[in-house]
């Protein structure tokens, strides 16, 4: 769990800001719970329901939560749906980067890459737990751009640093990891 307590020396931070820290702690770690309870109920919801539009009050019930915890976290439906193809899109860097340095040169990690990106789609558990928001993804990039962009680099940095490391022992001699990735 990350915390919201600067790293920093204490003694480079005043009294007050220390008191601050220590006090925010402990609602942060309770908000990150509701938040990951949310995302969980999210995607409960879409794949037991094969709904691409969940209902608020169906998230929150699975959630075991209020409508009020759900908009103290997020503005809309909308926003919920984007954090959940964010965590999802985290999970899967884990399980690429996870069977990619299982690999020694750079171009096994990127047919690792591929191959975990098209086990997705032939994974039926997993396609149907992200079909709702996959469905939703296209819309969702134009409401949060920035979010999705990011969300979206995060996913294709393990394949960029593969073909950089392919490029860098010769293993291909024309290729632009930003660009190809």
């Amino acid at each position: 769990m990350q915390s919201v307590v600067s790293e920093t020396d204490p003694g480079d931070r005043s009294l007050a800001a220390r008191s601050a820290e220590r006090a925010v702690a402990a609602r942060y770690s309770a908000y990150l719970e509701e938040v990951q309870r949310l995302i969980r109920a999210g995607v409960a919801v879409m794949e037991r329901t094969q709904s691409t539009n969940p209902r608020v009050s169906e998230i929150v019930r699975e959630a075991g939560l209020s409508n009020q915890a759900f908009y103290r976290h997020f503005r809309s439906k909308d926003e919920l749906l984007v954090a959940i193809l964010d965590d999802g899109l985290r999970q899967l860097v884990g399980y690429l980067t996870h069977q990619m340095d299982k690999e020694p040169t750079g171009l096994g990690k990127v047919r690792r890459w591929v191959e975990g990106i098209l086990a997705q789609a032939t994974n039926p558990a997993a396609a149907r737990a992200t079909r709702g928001v996959i469905l939703n993804s296209v819309r969702l990039a134009e409401l949060f751009p920035d979010d999705s962009r990011r969300s979206e680099d995060v996913l294709r940095a393990p394949l960029r640093e593969a073909i950089a490391l392919a490029v860098e022992r010769g293993e291909r001699t024309r290729a632009d990891p930003e660009r190809d990735a």
